[in-house]
C-alpha cells in the first residue's frame, strides 16, 4: 500500500488505537527503541542495507548490526551480521554482490574495513591491517579498489613510520598539549597533530594500503584539513576538498577547495581556488560535470547558505548555481542518471526534491504532509529506485521507499509494536506575527492523556543554534513526548535565526544575538496563552540546550516572566565565551567586532551585563568534555546564583560534552529537569 498526503495526517495507521488504552511514554520506552541507520541502495535498485542499533543501559551490552531488505516491500528484513562491534560506513560496490564496512571486530585495536559477499555468503573479510585504523570506505567505479580514510601523525606516510612515531609518543614521560596555532580544541576533543588522509587499496586482503596523500604537497603545511573525497569516474584518481589555512580560523573563515589527485602518486592539481568552502564534491557517470555544495566565506555574515553548484569538467568552467532560487538549506546529494536528488530543509520539515539536468527544473519531491525524509538514496543502473529515512515526532527513524507521485511505503517498522502502545502527540502548528513584524512558526506538543477541559502548565522549550529549527523528527535528547510527559504543554518557537525560513530570516540575527529572539519567545508564550484555553499562564517554564541555553539564560537577566528556568551548556558571560570556546570568529562576526571594539553589543547583549537582576530559580546542566560551551561559563553562571541566594542547582556531567549522550545520563538529566519543573510548576 502506498501513503499520500491524506495519510499522512494519520501517519502510521498501524498504530491506530484506542488512545485510552495506550500509556505515556517512559525514558526506557524512549531509550530501547531501535535506532534505524541510513539505506545505502544496491546499484541496480533491488536491495537496501542499513544498520541497526539495538540501545542498552549497559553499553557493553549494546548491538548494532547490517540488515538487508528487499525495495519492493514483499520481505521482511534480515540480519546480515552478528555482533557488537558496530558497523559503520557500509557501502555496495559496482556489481551490487558486495558490502564494505567498518568495524573494529575482536583484535582489532582501530577500526577496520571489510567486505561482506552478499551473493556468496559467508563472514565478512577484513581487507585492512592499518595500525591507525581505517574508516569510511568508498568502492571505485570499475569495483577493483576501495578508498577510505585514516588519521595519522603529519609525514608519516608509511604506516611502520606511524606506527614508530605511536610508541615514541607513548615514551615521553611528561605530559603537556603545545599549539602554536588555533584551534586547539574542537566539540570534546583537543586537537592533536594527526590529520586525517585518503588511502586506496585494492579490494583484497593481501593487497597493501596506499596513501595518496605522500607526494601531495599541500598535505604538509600546518594548515591543512581534508574533508569529503570522491572517486572521479574513470577511477584513476580522487577529488577532495580541503583547506589549507584551518590553522587561520582564529581569525578568519578559511576557505576549503577542491583538488584532485592521482591514486598512483604525483602533486594534487588546484581544481578551485576562491574564498569559498566546498565539500561533497560528486562526479558524473560520463565525467562531464562536476557537482558539490558550496557558499562563499568571509562576507561577514554569520550564517552562509549552502547551494548546490556544477561545473563543466575536467576544465572546471561554467560554475552554475543549480538551487540559486530555493532560499533553502541544501543537504544530502544523491546522483542519479538525468537527476539530482537533495533534501531540503523548510519550516520544520526536510522535504526531498528533484532537480533535471536536461533542464534545471528544481521541483519538491516529496509530499508529506507531515515528517521529516533525510539520507536520500536512488538506484545508478536500471529502474530508479529511491529510498530514504522517514521519521516524525511521533517516530524515530525507518526506512521508506519513495514512488514518483511522492508517496510512500515503509520497507522498515523496527519499533511499530512498541510505539502502538504509546499515547503520543503529532503536535499543532500555528503562526503569528511579532512586534518586530515577523511571521514566527511555533509547534505546541500536548502531554499523554490530553483533556481539554483542563489546564495545563506551559514549558517554552528553544531550539540551539541558532541556526536549528523546531523540526517533525524524533530526538533523544530534548524528546517532545518525554519532556510533555507529566501534564506539560510544550512550546517549541522557531525565533528570528532559525533555519528553514530563508536566508534572510537567519541572517537577521546578526548584530541582535539574544534581544530580538528573546522578545519572540516571550511574545509566542502570550500568544499560545492566548489562543488555547487549556493552557495555564500562571504557571510557566523556559529551558534550553546551547544556544537554547545562552537564551534561558537571557530571559533570566531580562524578565520575571517564568516560575523557573533550565540553562544547559549555556552561555552567561558572552566575553568569556568567546574567550575559551572552540570558535571566535563567529561570535565576532555576531557582536560586531572583538570583544575590546567599541561595538557595545559584546555589554547590552550579555546576559552577565544584568546579573543583578537575576531573580529566578534555574536548574544549570552542563557536560565537562562541552568545548563549544565550556564549563567554565555554567560555574560562572553558578556563581551568579548563588551568591545573589536565588534558588538554583548545578549538575555535572563529567564524561559528556555537549550533549548528554550515556544512557544512564540521560536517565538522570531527565528526572532532575522533571523533579526541577514540578517543583515550580504544580
Amino acid at each position: 500500500m502506498k501513503y499520500s498526503v491524506s495519510f499522512l495526517l494519520m501517519i502510521f495507521i498501524y498504530f491506530v488505537g484506542n488512545a485510552q488504552d495506550k500509556k505515556p511514554i517512559t525514558h526506557e520506552d524512549m531509550w530501547s527503541l531501535k535506532r534505524v541507520g541510513s539505506p545505502e541502495l544496491s546499484p541496480d535498485g533491488k536491495w537496501v542495507v542499513f544498520n541497526v542499533t539495538e540501545p542498552s543501559y549497559d553499553e557493553k551490552e549494546q548491538i548494532n548490526d547490517l540488515w538487508i531488505v528487499s525495495s519492493d516491500g514483499k520481505s521482511s528484513p534480515r540480519k546480515i551480521t552478528s555482533g557488537k562491534a558496530g558497523e559503520g560506513g557500509y557501502t555496495w560496490n559496482p556489481d551490487g554482490t558486495k558490502i564494505a564496512f567498518s568495524a573494529k571486530r575482536d583484535g582489532d585495536e582501530e577500526s577496520q574495513i571489510y567486505i561482506l559477499n552478499i551473493k556468496e555468503g559467508g563472514e565478512a573479510q577484513k581487507i585492512t591491517k592499518l595500525s591507525s585504523g581505517a574508516n569510511s570506505p568508498k568502492w571505485s567505479p570499475d569495483g577493483n579498489k576501495i578508498m577510505f580514510t585514516s588519521s595519522i601523525y603529519p609525514k608519516c606516510f608509511e604506516d611502520s613510520t606511524n606506527k614508530k612515531m605511536v610508541e615514541e609518543k607513548k615514551k615521553i614521560k611528561y605530559k603537556a598539549r603545545v599549539y602554536t596555532t588555533f584551534p586547539i580544541r574542537s566539540w570534546d576533543k583537543w586537537n592533536d597533530e594527526k590529520q586525517n588522509h585518503i588511502y586506496v587499496q585494492s579490494a583484497s586482503p593481501d593487497s597493501a594500503a596506499r596513501n595518496i596523500f605522500r607526494d601531495v604537497q599541500i598535505s604538509q603545511l600546518s594548515g591543512f584539513n581534508a574533508a569529503s573525497a570522491n572517486w572521479n569516474f574513470d577511477s584513476q584518481s580522487i577529488i577532495f576538498s580541503a583547506s589549507t589555512e584551518f590553522n587561520t580560523s582564529a581569525y578568519q573563515e578559511p576557505s576549503s577547495n577542491l583538488y584532485v589527485v592521482s591514486i598512483y602518486g604525483g602533486d594534487a592539481k588546484v581544481l578551485t581556488n576562491e574564498m569559498y568552502s566546498y565539500s561533497n564534491p560528486i562526479i558524473s557517470s560520463d565525467g562531464k560535470y562536476l557537482f558539490c555544495f558550496g557558499n562563499k566565506i568571509n562576507n561577514n555574515k554569520v550564517y552562509n547558505m549552502n547551494h548546490l553548484i556544477r561545473f563543466d569538467f575536467p576544465e572546471m568552467k561554467n560554475k552554475t548555481i543549480l538551487t540559486q532560487k530555493l532560499d533553502r538549506q541544501t543537504n544530502n546529494l544523491t546522483l542519479q542518471k538525468d537527476n539530482i536528488y537533495l533534501s531540503v530543509e523548510s519550516q520544520g520539515k526536510d522535504i526531498i526534491y528533484s532537480l533535471s539536468l536536461q533542464d534545471s527544473v528544481l521541483k519538491q519531491f516529496s509530499n508529506s504532509a507531515y515528517g521529516c525524509f533525510t539520507n536520500v538514496r536512488v538506484s545508478t543502473t536500471g529502474t530508479t529506485t529511491i529510498v530514504a529515512n522517514y521519521e516524525s515526532g511521533t517516530m524515530p527513524p525507518e526506512i521508506v521507499k519513495l514512488y514518483p507521485d511522492g508517496s510512500f511505503i515503509f520497507l522498515t517498522k523496527f519499533n511499530a509494536d512498541k510505539l502502538s502502545t504509546l499515547d503520543l502527540d503529532n503536535g499543532e502548528t500555528f503562526w503569528f506575527t511579532s512586534s518586530r513584524g515577523k511571521k514566527i512558526r511555533n509547534l505546541l506538543i500536548k502531554p499523554a492523556g490530553f483533556n481539554p477541559q483542563k489546564k495545563y502548565p506551559l514549558f517554552v522549550v528553544m531550539h540551539g543554534g541558532p541556526a536549528g529549527s523546531w523540526k517533525e523528527n524524533w530526538s533523544y535528547r530534548w524528546n517532545y513526548q518525554l519532556l510533555a510527559k507529566p501534564g506539560y504543554i510544550l512550546l517549541l518557537t522557531d525565533y528570528t535565526g532559525s533555519t528553514g525560513y530563508g536566508e534572510k530570516f537567519s541572517q537577521d540575527i546578526q548584530y541582535d544575538p539574544f534581544k530580538g529572539p528573546g522578545l519572540e519567545i516571550n511574545e509566542a508564550a502570550v500568544e499560545a496563552i492566548k489562543r488555547y484555553p487549556f493552557i495555564d499562564g500562571s504557571k510557566q517554564a523556559a529551558g534550553g540546550a546551547s544556544y537554547g541555553g545562552h537564551l534561558a539564560n537571557w530571559l533570566q537577566a531580562t524578565t520575571t516572566h517564568y516560575k523557573c528556568l533550565i540553562s544547559h551548556a549555556g552561555l552567561v558571560n558572552s566575553v568569556s565565551q568567546w574567550g575559551t570556546s572552540d570558535d571566535i570568529i563567529g561570535r565576532e562576526r555576531m557582536n560586531a567586532g572583538v570583544p575590546w571594539s567599541q561595538s557595545k553589543i559584546w555589554r547590552e547583549q550579555n546576559p552577565f551585563t544584568y546579573a543583578n537582576q537575576f531573580r529566578t530559580p534555574m536548574l544549570v546542566t552542563v557536560g565537562e568534555l562541552d568545548y563549544r560551551v565550556p564549563v567554565n561559563n555554567s560555574i560562572e553562571n553558578w556563581h551568579i546564583l548563588q551568591r545573589q541566594k536565588i534558588p538554583s542547582k548545578l549538575i555535572v556531567f563529567p564524561e559528556e560534552n555537549h550533549w548528554v549522550l550515556k544512557a544512564e545520563n540521560s536517565r538522570f538529566f531527565y528526572q532532575e529537569l522533571h523533579s526541577w519543573l514540578e517543583t515550580y510548576l504544580k
